[in-house]
């Protein structure tokens, strides 16, 4: 299993119409083969700043086949009008922990 890491930052002042999207756009994302789950965190600190965690069976499941497939496109145009700037974002692989 594969951890995506996601640092989103969105417009000052969107927040809300952000979260309220976010629903419609992460069905997109998780009608893709690979997904297995999502969470969603906003920033204590910064409150326009968002952690998405999605876990995905492989690596080529984010990163060739939804990231190559229309649904990228679809995912982009739910959140794309709310992002102050790329997400940034990063895998990781499990090394220890309860389930490993």
């Amino acid at each position: 299993m594969i951890l995506e890491f996601a640092q989103i930052a969105i417009r000052l002042g969107s927040e809300s119409q952000f979260e309220a999207v976010f629903p419609a756009a992460i069905k997109v994302l998780a009608g893709s083969k690979g997904y297995l789950s999502h969470d969603l965190r906003r920033s204590v600190e910064t409150p326009n700043r968002y952690a998405l965690i999605v876990q995905w069976q492989t690596l080529e499941d984010h990163t060739v086949g939804f990231r190559g497939s229309p649904a990228f496109a679809e995912w982009r145009a739910h959140i794309g009008p709310f992002l102050e700037s790329p997400p940034v974002v990063e895998h990781f692989q499990a090394v220890a922990g309860a389930n490993i």
